[in-house]
């Protein structure tokens, strides 16, 4: 069954009657909202989950829920993630391919948002490094350990509307930095990988997309003053409907709908919203769907060529 489902369907409502018995994902990011969340549905089905997380000590706090709710030989493991740290994203990827057990599905949900600037450990504005470079090693590296047939699913974000990539000045060297404006860059990266990721792997059934969970109330807007969410609010309230926040089951159900639930030719290579394929469009009142250009094949090849450059490695 795939639906119907909407924007207030909940992970619950997603996987009802769903058994994931035998079933191992990887979840970025499970030490708080949505990435809790997303671990929680998917173990209490059976799935045995592994959550990479930058805080270990705060994930085992966070992911009681996880366990109190594992069913059916469902269960949590913990393994150690900072994405703003490509040596800890190479010794996580070490780790994962000495385990050498398989995915089933990679849901890559952590990330920051409209952060002041700043850069990684390896000298990469904040945003782009932690959300996109991070996970692009990371995934490209255990590509190996995800099943034929398998699948990715990159949370994006309706911020990918407030900028393209800018592959000649990622850095904000030459152009002025906002907060936005960078988060817009690093979500339609997240976009573009899962395209270049689909391309590279849909020969052998694994497909790629990127989802917008939705506007909810969680840590990822612990960066953002009362100024810049007056500011953000104004914008996206003008010329359209009011802005409608979700909670967060509700805003996980997309990522467990699109890894587990929907039809991988439908959603390959697409971004999902609302527990659905996301529409093209260029309307900037429009409350909904996905940009052209964050699903753009060939500026989805530049970007992984740019990114390979950046990061120093070949995938």
């Amino acid at each position: 069954m795939t639906g119907p489902f909407g924007a207030h369907s909940t992970t619950d409502d997603v996987l009802d009657g769903v058994d994931l018995s035998g079933k191992r994902i990887l979840v970025t990011g499970a030490s708080a909202g949505l990435g809790v969340e997303t671990a929680r549905a998917l173990a209490a089905r059976g799935a045995l989950v592994v959550g990479a997380v930058r805080d270990l000590e705060k994930a085992r706090a966070a992911t009681t829920p996880v366990w109190d709710g594992a069913a059916h030989g469902g269960g949590l493991e913990l393994v150690q993630l900072d994405l703003a740290s490509l040596a800890s994203v190479r010794a996580c990827a070490d780790g994962l391919n000495a385990d050498g057990r398989p995915f089933d599905a990679i849901i890559a949900n952590a990330g920051v948002m409209a952060c002041p600037k700043g850069i990684t450990a390896d000298g990469f504005e904040t945003q782009f490094g932690t959300n996109h470079l991070g996970h692009f090693v990371l995934i490209n590296r255990i590509g190996g350990l995800l099943k034929d047939g398998g699948r990715l699913v990159n949370l994006s974000s309706a911020g990918h509307r407030f900028s393209d990539v800018n592959l000649e000045d990622p850095g904000f060297e030459l152009t002025e930095y906002s907060e936005f404006g960078a988060y817009g860059r690093s979500k339609t990266a997240n976009a573009l990988f899962a395209v270049g990721f689909d391309a590279r792997h849909k020969a052998r059934g694994v497909r790629a997309a990127a989802v917008h969970p939705g506007v909810i109330h969680t840590e990822l807007g612990r960066h953002m003053t009362p100024e810049i969410i007056a500011q953000m609010m104004a914008a996206a309230n003008s010329g359209g409907a009011p802005m409608v926040f979700k909670s967060i089951p509700q805003g996980a159900a997309t990522s467990v709908w699109t890894a587990i639930v929907a039809d991988a030719d439908a959603v390959g290579a697409r971004y999902c919203e609302d527990c659905h394929v996301a529409e093209v469009t260029e309307d900037p009142a429009a409350r909904n769907g996905v940009r052209a250009y964050a699903l753009d094949p060939i500026r989805a090849d530049a970007l992984w060529a740019k990114s390979e450059q950046m990061v120093g490695e070949r995938f």
